[in-house]
Order: structure tokens, then sequence, then C-alpha cells
């Protein structure tokens, strides 16, 4: 198991540090396919080991280790580690293009540092806003807080770190390689494929600006349709592992002996091994009763190791679905009968257990004061369930009736010699549990010297009837004459939980999601199963943890979404951009509907971790668009309108295209081969991110200048009186540029308002 275990470990390792590999190969060729430039792409990607090297001091600092959460972290960031040196440098790059056409050029220096501050709040504003929204993992508790907070830190600290190195590196290069390259002395350096979307975007701009009410309609239309698929979708915990092993655990009824067991077991065994898939099995019957996790001889605990694609190659077999395989091996264990089998992997099998104590996905404990009526509603819970699709191991925990000696002190008895109860209590418990009365000693070791019945007199009645107890007179007589001495049959095992007797029904889902089957299973035992007073029953294991993972993260996130509109506003002043920048967040919410439904229909906590992410990087484009407005009607003297609208736009097109599309197409090496060990966790994280940032870019391109025509005038009034007020300046000294004419082969119909 052990060799197993490091197996999955190190493939999952392995598998991350790859996608972390081709998705920073990703990024260089999305650069490159924007920049055609070598200086500014290289400018550009010093973002990425320097952040990364900052995060890894930081990781050694405070003694984080290198594990597949750190790494998906990483993978997670990898693409926005190069945002904000891209938002920097395409700007600074602009800028001094246009400085290189004005009859009196300004030096250099003040070009760049001006052209840095410009983007420089929007930097800032949008890197707090990631952080901000991240916050709400943090306060996850138990397992997935484990699972999600190297993540968190992960990514936080190498987002942080990019943001210093593009307020401190960044434009220190731009300063030593842009300004003397040959191509700032030609007015048009776009590329193919920039001329080709400015062309398409001003097209769109023009015709989006003449139908509002259209283009805000069918938005709204498309984000309710994504709202309303939402509740069908269906829920589970986390995505299942892929450990490349499965651990099998047989249950005989209590009493079996131990060569029983070993016959069951081995039968277990052969049947598995009729699997073609099936490379080995080891077993264990029973555990030690100083072992961690002490087992009866009834209980076997199986290892199933798979073969490889390679291996069933060359027997000339192909590789299943591991759902096919799980159908098989359950289709072939039935027919072992009398015993209960449940079908988990090492390490599932383990989370399992932390959470109801259960090595099962689902857990209904059932309370109450008779076992024997727990054992009746149990077994009608059972039969309730077993009608559910999708349920699979099904089993009520394991209580027999065995012989049991009790030893009843008779009142009447106990009066008429003068004998008092708790004297006769304790000595029957000397007899027969044993007591130490003194230690021998033998050289360095010592051993307790222990006065009890001999083994044969302690389990024959009629002796234990006439041993002698004293009385307060001295003299001796039979236990039987003051004691009821007999055998009942009684439960083997008792448990409790919180004080309360308690009876386990535990099962796994298969083929299906955890949060239906169980709402189902929930639905067919209230209608089934009426418990009297006094008795009630819960629902345990993952699906539990789902249910209080999910809505603490909702809850906090609403905590960050207040937290974003609070830092938005501290900047901006004015809530009708605020809400205009927050609008990305419904529209990112449209595509990633779409990847949940394309990838299966399931969320699991991981998919709404995807969410939390998303939601700090889709503010990005909001702010970086609504800032550069701003900027060209404080700094550049233009006014509110159309020809303002469209050349904010197409400046910011390019930087908008390429942060977003670096931060998505990054992600696709995750969403690749999602069963591969290390990526069952990131993958509904990546696809949930992926979708929602291609919905909110291309979507925003359109969405955000409409809206801005719609409201923009009032948003810069406001901002402006605000600013007066506070008497604030956050803006560089205005900048002197050509005039903008929109692209010479189109003549677009501006509207007015």
């Amino acid at each position: 198991r052990l060799f197993k275990q490091s197996e999955f470990i190190e493939s999952s390792i392995s598998n991350v540090e790859e996608a972390l590999r081709d998705g920073a190969i990703l990024v260089v060729i999305i650069l490159f396919a924007f920049l055609l430039n070598v200086r500014t792409t290289f400018i550009s990607l010093v973002a990425i080991p320097l952040s990364l090297l900052v995060t890894a001091l930081v990781f050694r600092a405070a003694g984080i280790s290198i594990n597949t959460m750190t790494l998906g972290g990483l993978a997670i960031a990898i693409g926005e580690l190069v945002d904000d040196a891209i938002v920097d440098v395409e700007n600074v790059y602009r800028r001094l293009r246009e400085n290189k056409q004005l009859a009196q050029p300004r030096p250099v220096l003040k070009v760049i540092y001006a052209a840095s501050s410009e983007v420089r709040n929007s930097i800032v504003y949008a890197t707090i806003i990631v952080v901000l929204v991240f916050l709400p993992l943090f306060a996850l508790e138990g397992m997935e807080g484990r699972i999600f907070a190297p993540l968190g830190i992960a990514y936080i600290t190498s987002i942080v770190a990019s943001l210093f190195v593009s307020l401190t590196i960044t434009p220190v290069l731009c300063y030593y390689l842009l300004p003397k390259m040959k191509q700032m002395d030609h007015p048009e350096t776009d590329g193919g494929l920039v001329r080709w979307l400015k062309k398409k975007d001003t097209r769109l701009l023009s015709w989006g600006l003449q139908h509002p009410k259209l283009i805000l309609t069918s938005t709204a239309l498309l984000f309710v349709m994504a709202a309303a698929m939402v509740p069908f979708f269906g829920t589970e915990f986390l995505p299942a592992f892929n450990e490349g092993s499965l651990t099998v655990n047989f249950s005989a009824p209590a009493g079996t002996s131990l060569a029983e067991s070993n016959r069951l077991g081995t039968l277990g065994e052969q049947q598995m091994l009729k699997i073609p898939e099936v490379a080995y099995t080891a077993r264990r019957t029973g555990r030690a009763e100083l072992d961690e996790h002490a087992e009866s001889v009834n209980n076997s605990e199986i290892e199933v190791a798979f073969k490889t694609e390679e291996e069933l190659e060359k027997e000339g077999k192909t590789m299943r679905s591991r759902d096919e395989i799980l159908a098989d091996m359950r289709e072939k264990l039935s027919l072992i009968t009398g015993v209960n089998v449940n079908i988990g992997q090492p390490i599932s099998h383990r989370l399992d257990h932390l959470l109801s104590g259960v090595r099962a996905q689902v857990a209904i404990k059932v309370f109450g004061n008779d076992l024997l009526e727990l054992r009746r509603y149990a077994n009608e819970v059972r039969a309730a369930a077993s009608t559910v699709p999708g349920v699979v191991d099904l089993q009520v925990e394991k209580q027999v009736q065995i012989p049991q000696l009790l030893i009843r002190p008779r009142d009447e008895a106990l009066r008429a010699y003068g004998m008092e109860r708790g004297e006769v209590v304790r000595d029957l418990e000397t007899l027969f549990q044993g007591a130490v009365v003194s230690q021998m000693l033998d050289g360095q070791k010592r051993f307790d010297l222990v006065v009890k019945l001999p083994e044969a007199e302690r389990n024959d009645i009629a002796a234990i009837g006439q041993t002698r107890v004293e009385t307060p007179s001295g003299a001796m007589v039979p236990l039987s004459q003051v004691a009821e001495v007999l055998y009942e049959p009684g439960p083997n095992t008792v448990n409790h939980e919180n004080t309360q007797r308690r009876i386990t029904i535990s099962l796994n889902v298969a083929e299906r999601d955890l949060g239906s089957t169980v709402k189902e299973i929930q639905a067919k035992v209230n209608s089934q199963v009426k418990l009297p007073p006094g008795y009630y029953l819960t629902y345990g294991g993952q699906f539990e943890s789902q249910q209080s993972a999910s809505q603490k993260i909702l809850w906090l996130s609403l905590f960050s979404l207040a937290g974003i509109f609070l830092v938005l506003f501290s900047h901006f002043k004015s809530s009708y951009m605020v809400l205009q920048i927050m609008l990305n967040i419904p529209l990112a919410l449209i595509g990633s509907v779409v990847a949940v439904l394309l990838t299966g229909g399931t969320f699991s906590i991981a998919s709404l971790v995807g969410f939390i992410t998303l939601t700090g990087i889709a503010s990005r484009n909001g702010i970086m668009m609504i800032s550069h407005y701003i900027h060209l009607v404080e700094h550049e003297g233009e006014r509110f309108g159309i020809p303002m609208i469209i050349r904010g736009s197409l400046e910011r097109l390019v930087p908008v295209l390429m942060t977003a599309l670096v931060a998505a197409l990054a992600l696709v090496p995750l969403t690749l081969a999602k069963d591969a060990p290390g990526k069952e966790i990131l993958y509904p994280v990546a696809t949930v991110i992926l979708g929602g940032l291609l919905s909110s870019t291309f979507l925003d391109i359109i969405v955000t200048p409409v809206v801005f025509w719609l409201v923009g005038e009032k948003a810069l009034a406001q901002y402006f009186a605000s600013h007066r007020e506070a008497g604030l300046d956050d803006g560089p000294q205005e900048l002197d540029a050509p005039p903008f004419t929109p692209p010479s082969d189109l003549s677009p119909v501006l509207p007015t308002r």
C-alpha cells in the first residue's frame, strides 16, 4: 500500500508540474501572437520566473511544502502572473510610439513614468480584489480547508509577487529595452491579428452602440438562462480521486472465526483476480489490539492494484473505464453471501473515515434508546435507500446477539445477610475481571500480580453459582444464594455518539452525483420510515461536509462581494462605475455554467473555488476599461461621447484580450485528462475559470462600452465631483498624444443619444 500511495503522490505532482509547464508555454505563444515583438514579450514573461522565485522563498520562510495543491495554485495563477506586466508593457510601448510621432518628443523617462502611472491604479486595485475574493477559502474548516488552503496561499503569494514585479522591474526593463527599437519609428506596428481584431471590434461597437437595448436584453436573457440551470446541476463534495488502486473492505458477521474469515477473504481475492485489469491483491484480516485501527477477525481489508495500459496491450486487451471495472467487481463479489462489501480507495477511504467515522461516502445514523428498535428502523432505512438508483455498497452496521453472563444481586437476600450491594459488586469485579494486588520485580522488569478466578471457573455457570462470598459476620455463602446467575443474549457492540445509542447505515454512490442521490434517499426515508418520539436520524459523510462547506462559502462570498464594492468605491467614488465593473461577475457566470454543463453538470467544492477565483479575475477587465475612459476624459481632453468610448475600447482591446486569454488558455493543460492523478481536484477549478473568462471577456468587449454609453455621463460627473470634494488627483500629468481617428477603412455611423 505504501508503494502504491507513494506512486500516486509522485504521479500527481508530476502531472501538475507538466500542466504548469505547458501553461507557461501557451502563455509565451499567446503573447508573441499579439505583440509580434521579442522585447515586449520578454519583458512580460520575466514576471513568471521572478514571481515563482518569490513564492518559493516565501514558502521556504513559512515552512510550506511543495505539493499537489501548492503546485495547483501556481498552475492556476501561471497565466495571471503576466497580466500586470502585459498591461504595463503594452501601455508603455504604445505611449513611446505615440511620443515618437510628436514634433517635440518628451523625455523617454517621463513618458515611461507617466504611462506606468496611467495603469498603476488599475493593476493595484485588480490585484487587491483578486486577493480579497480568496479570503473565504481560509475560513473553510475540516478537510476542505486543509485541501484548498495551500492552493490559496500559493495563488495569492504568486499574484502579489507579480504585482511588485510589474511596479518595479517591468518599467525598468521597458526603459532599457524599448526606446531604441526600430519599430518606434513606424506609426503603425500592430500585427495582422491585432489590426483584424480592431477592425472587427470597431464594427461591433458601432452596431452595438446603435442597439443598446438589444445588447443588454440579450445579455440579461443569457444570464437568466444560466442562473436557471444551476438548481438542476448535481452536487458532490470533492471529485473522485484516481489513486490507481482500490481498498475493499470485507465484513463478515460478528463472531466469525479467523479460519472462516480467511476463507471468505480468499474467495473475494479469487473473484477480483478474474477481472482483467487487476494485477494483484493483498489482504489483512483483523488487526491487533494495539494497532491504531484495531479490527476484529471478522473484518478484512484487501488492497487491489491495477495493471497499466501497456501491460494490458501486451495481453491483447484494452483498459476499461473506472466505472466499468467497479461495476464488474461489485457483480463478482455479490456472489459471496453473508459478507458486506465496501469498495473505495486507500486515501479516499481514510478521508471518508475522518468525516463520519465510516469508510463510505454517506453515513445515515439512527439514534434512540432501544437497540432492537434501532436495528428495526435501520433495516427500514436500508430497504428505502436500496430502491434509489446510484446507491451501492449499502449495509447496516454489523450487530449480532451473543450470550452474555449476567449476575443480578437480589436485594432481599443481601439485606438478610447484612451485605451491601456495592461491596458485592466490587468482589465480583475482582473475581471475574481481576485486580492488581502487587508487583513482581525481575531485574529491570515489573509485572503486575493480578488476582482473579481461573479461566475454567469463569466460564462455568454452575461453578460461578457456587463461588463463595464473605458476609459481614465472616461467614462464606454461595453466590447463587444472594444473586441470580444466568446467560442472556445481548448485542455484541453498543455504539454511542454524543452520549446516545446509535446504529449506522453506510453507502457509496456510483454513476450519479452525490447530492441528488442523498436528496432522493431523504425523500424516500421520510415517506417510508416513521420514527417515534425519541428516535431520529442524521446524514453524515461527504454529503454533510458538502452542504456545510457550500453554505459557508456562499455566505462568505457575499462579504467578499461587499468588500469588492467598498474597495472599488474607495477609488472611483462612484457607485455607477463600481456596479458597472462588477457587472463582469454575472457575465463570467454565464460561461462558467456552460462549462460545468459540458463537463458533466456536477458542482463540487472545487467548482465553488473556481467561481471564487473567477470573481476576482473577471473584475480586472472592467477596471482596465473604465479607468481608461476616465483617463481619456481627465487627462487627454476627450469629451464624453461615442468617439471617446470607441477610442478607449480599441486602445484597451489588446491588453484586455491578452490578459484574459493568457489567464484562460494557460488553464487548458489542467482541463485535459481530467482523471489523471493530481488533476481531479484542479480540473473543476480550471474548467469553471476557463469558461467564465471566455464569456466575460467576449461579452465585456461590447457590454461595457454600451453600459458606459448609457450611464457613463452620470458616472463621470459623480466621479469628478467626489474627487474635487476630496481634493484628489490620482492620475499623471496630461500626456501629449496624436488625436484619435477611427481606422481608415471604416466609416461607422456613430449614434447620438
